[in-house]
């Protein structure tokens, strides 16, 4: 999976997964600018729609060099159909579409100070992204950095195991306390939705985890 022709692409190519992380993570705070003051969220929304299209360049870069490279693998298993299907939408690409479904419910529901239950989510969702651009950042040396890389995993797994626990917690208040159904409805959608992000977190997590398992 990572045979390239020159040592230095493999180099450049962990570096386009790194900044492609730290577009998710950028994408993190700005929701959590939101959950600071509702206020922003339709500004923010722009925002985010301005990190997709910016993370879709990085993304093109990562199957540009998939592809560049792939006829130079001499594994078997590592051929261009196995790497673009594991790794074709990115780190960030899908994650963008949750957060940007995210605000624009916020915005199109007018739904005013957030949970706190959404505001729990949104700072282990930025806590998950910054453990995932650790975690690559190390891959340049899986090797040495095999039990670091998987020390970071386990912090997103335990972030994402919260962020369950978050969730169902105020599902269920929802369903007991709040008798506008709905406000109700509201809720439970965007908390779905930012649910669904930790859980893409947890999904990365897996992927740096079965590289470092199969390679290291």
């Amino acid at each position: 999976m990572f045979s390239f022709k020159k040592k230095n692409d493999s180099s450049e190519f962990f570096d386009l997964f790194v900044e492609s992380a730290r577009y998710f993570n950028k994408g993190a705070l700005l929701m959590d600018d939101v959950m600071i003051d509702h206020s922003k969220a339709e500004v923010k929304v722009k925002e985010i729609q301005d990190l997709e299209h910016a993370a879709d360049k990085i993304n093109d870069k990562i199957i540009d060099k998939l592809i560049e490279n792939a006829t130079q693998a001499k594994d078997a298993t590592a051929g261009p159909a196995e790497i673009s299907l594991t790794l074709k939408n990115g780190v960030y690409t899908q994650a963008a579409d949750y957060l940007q479904g995210t605000l624009q419910r916020i915005v199109m529901y007018h739904t005013g100070e957030p949970r706190e239950g959404a505001v729990q989510l949104t700072k282990l969702l930025i806590e998950s992204t910054d453990e995932i651009i650790k975690a690559l950042e190390m891959l340049k040396d899986l090797k040495k950095n095999q039990a670091a890389i998987m020390d970071h995993i386990q912090k997103v797994y335990r972030l994402e195991s919260e962020g369950d626990r978050i969730f169902r917690r105020e599902i269920a208040y929802l369903f007991d306390q709040v008798k506008d159904p709905i406000e109700l409805i509201k809720w439970k959608d965007i908390l779905e939705y930012l649910e669904d992000t930790t859980d893409h977190c947890e999904r990365i997590a897996d992927l740096i985890r079965g590289v470092v398992m199969k390679y290291a």
